[in-house]
């Protein structure tokens, strides 16, 4: 089941077609879908997550927990609309996107893929790009 929380002034405009896509997402992997929360926060929220949990004293768009056991995806995924938008006019797209990307990420390194080295940097980024496509597609 996935589960959208907001600890910052922001909703998804439709949870259920953003639902539908991430469950897309997972099937296209040959995953299963567990229990997966996404928190969509600020900077400060997740800085001190960054710092707390993880012992990094920066900013980035998103956390990741991952309590998937064997092809059962489960986790939490925190999320800074702030980072997302400050990031979306960095790279020149649209929030949205941006945010679609973020989104898909989260659940892509549940799927087993990184983002560490140059090399799985890129099949992260592809991946990505795949599966934002599939946010327009209907089954």
């Amino acid at each position: 089941m996935i589960n959208f929380n907001y600890e910052t002034d922001f909703q998804l405009d439709n949870e259920e077609k953003f639902e539908n896509w991430i469950s897309r997402v997972i099937a296209s992997e040959s995953k299963e879908e567990g229990d997966i929360s996404y928190i969509f926060c600020d900077d400060e929220y997740l800085h001190k997550i960054n710092v707390e949990y993880l012992n990094h004293d920066d900013l980035t768009d998103i956390i990741s927990f991952d309590y998937s056991e064997g092809n059962l995806l489960q986790g939490d995924i925190f999320i800074s609309v702030e980072r997302v938008r400050d990031n979306a006019n960095d790279f020149g797209v649209t929030f949205e996107d941006e945010l679609k990307r973020v989104i898909i990420h989260g659940v892509l390194h549940y799927c087993g893929y990184k983002d560490k080295s140059e090399a799985d940097e890129q099949l992260m980024r592809a991946k990505e790009d795949e599966k934002v496509l599939l946010f327009h597609v209907e089954q």
